[in-house]
C-alpha cells in the first residue's frame, strides 16, 4: 500500500510524546516534512522519524508548499487556528492537537475552512479511543443509562505541572489546566451524553498555589514568575434539554481525589464512573448492582492486531477517512463546542457573571 506522505508543524513536546511515534506504529504514512520555529528541533526530528529524503522548515507556510497528503499542528494553542486553516486552504488534510482553538471565533474559522475546501480535519482527543471510553460510548448509545441528566467532567492533578515549553504562558496557551487537561475530560463527557447544546455556564479560575516555592511537583519544580496561567479552574455548564455538567481541573491542588481525563455520568436507568475501571451501577430486581466489564479481553480495539492504545488508534481512523475507508471519531463541529465552553467559563471567571449561549 502507498503511503501517505505528512507534514508535522511543531516538533516539541506533544510531536515527540504522542504523534510521531504513533504515525510510524500505526505505518500508514510517511513523515517527509518537519517544521519548528527552533530549527534543531525540526532537525531532530527528522532524524529520528523521517524519510531519508525529510525536508526541514521553520516557517509552516514553506512546509504547506510542499506535495502532502496531511499536516500535524502540533505548536502552542495561539496558533492552532491560523495554521490549520492555512493547511486546509493549502489542499492538506489536518489533525490538529488539541484543543482545538484557544477561542470559538478561531474554532469556527477552522470548521469553516474544512466545509468550504472539503478537506479533513480532526482534533486530538485520543481519550476518545481508550477501551473503557469506547464500552462506554457504546452503553450510552443502546440506552442502557436512559437519560443523561447530570454529568461530571474530571481533570484533577495534585501537584503535576508541565514545567516545559509553554504550557504557563497565557498568552501563547489560552489558560492553564482548564484548557490543557480539562479540555480532554469535557470533551469526553459531552461525546458519551451524545449532547453539544449548551445553554449557559458558570466559572471560576485560581492563583492559589502557582507563587508557592514548597512544591513538591512532579515534573520538578515550576518557577513561580513564569507561572502566569491559573492553577486549577471548575465549571458548571447546563445543557438546553437541563442536563448539568461540572468540570473540575488543575495541575495543582490539594487532594486525593486524584483523575485525569474521566467522566461521570448518572442517568435514568444507570449511571457509570472512571474511578476504578469503568463501572456501570444500577438497580434490578429490587437490588443495587454495579458490574465493571473486563476491558483487558478482546472486542474493544478498532482494529484487529494492530497496537491498540489509543494515539495509534487516532492515526488509524484518520488515515482510513483520508483514504475513504472510515469515518472520523472526532468531528470539528465537536471539538468547537468544547472550546466555546472552555472560553464561557474563562470568561465568566472574570466576570463574576454566568455566560449564556445563543
Amino acid at each position: 500500500m502507498e503511503k501517505l506522505k505528512v507534514g508535522i508543524i511543531g516538533c516539541g513536546g506533544i510531536a515527540n510524546g504522542k504523534h510521531m511515534p504513533a504515525i510510524k506504529s500505526a505505518g500508514y504514512a510517511d513523515m517527509v516534512a518537519f517544521c519548528d520555529i527552533i530549527e534543531e528541533k525540526a532537525v531532530k526530528a527528522s532524524k529520528e522519524f523521517g524519510t531519508e529524503d525529510a525536508k526541514v522548515f521553520t516557517n509552516y507556510k514553506e512546509l504547506l508548499k510542499e506535495d502532502l497528503d496531511a499536516v500535524y499542528v502540533c505548536t502552542p494553542n495561539r496558533s492552532h487556528a491560523a495554521i490549520t486553516v492555512d493547511a486546509l486552504y493549502g489542499d492538506k488534510h489536518v489533525l490538529c492537537e488539541k484543543p482545538m482553538a484557544i477561542n470559538y471565533k478561531e474554532a469556527c474559522t477552522m470548521v469553516d475552512a474544512a466545509k468550504e475546501t472539503g478537506k479533513i480535519l480532526t482534533i486530538g482527543y485520543q481519550n476518545r479511543y481508550r477501551s473503557d471510553s469506547q464500552y462506554l460510548k457504546k452503553e450510552c448509545e443502546e440506552g442502557v443509562l436512559g437519560d443523561i441528566y447530570y454529568a461530571k467532567a474530571k481533570a484533577i492533578r495534585r501537584r503535576a505541572v508541565p514545567t516545559w515549553g509553554v504550557f504557563l504562558n497565557e498568552y501563547e496557551q489560552g489558560g492553564g489546566p482548564l484548557i490543557d487537561i480539562g479540555t480532554h475530560a469535557l470533551d469526553l463527557t459531552l461525546w458519551t451524553m451524545n449532547n453539544y447544546k449548551p445553554k449557559y455556564a458558570v466559572g471560576t479560575t485560581y492563583h492559589k498555589l502557582n507563587q508557592d516555592t514548597d512544591q513538591g511537583n512532579a515534573f520538578g519544580p515550576w518557577k513561580p514568575e513564569e507561572f502566569s496561567v491559573e492553577d486549577s479552574a471548575f465549571g458548571f455548564i447546563v445543557m438546553e434539554n437541563g442536563a448539568t455538567i461540572t468540570l473540575e481541573s488543575s495541575w495543582a491542588l490539594n487532594t486525593l481525589d486524584v483523575m485525569e481525563a474521566k467522566t461521570v455520568l448518572c442517568g435514568t436507568k444507570a449511571g457509570a464512573d472512571m474511578q476504578d475501571g469503568l463501572r456501570i451501577n444500577g438497580v434490578k430486581h429490587d437490588k443495587q448492582f454495579v458490574t465493571k466489564p473486563n476491558l483487558e479481553a478482546g472486542g474493544v480495539a478498532f482494529y484487529e492486531g494492530q497496537d491498540a492504545s489509543p494515539q495509534v488508534i487516532e492515526q488509524t481512523v484518520f488515515a482510513n477517512a483520508i483514504l475513504g475507508k472510515g469515518e472520523l471519531t472526532v468531528l470539528p463541529e465537536q471539538a468547537a463546542v468544547v472550546t466555546r465552553i472552555l472560553e464561557a467559563i474563562y470568561e465568566s471567571a472574570k466576570t463574576g457573571k454566568p455566560v449564556y449561549f445563543d
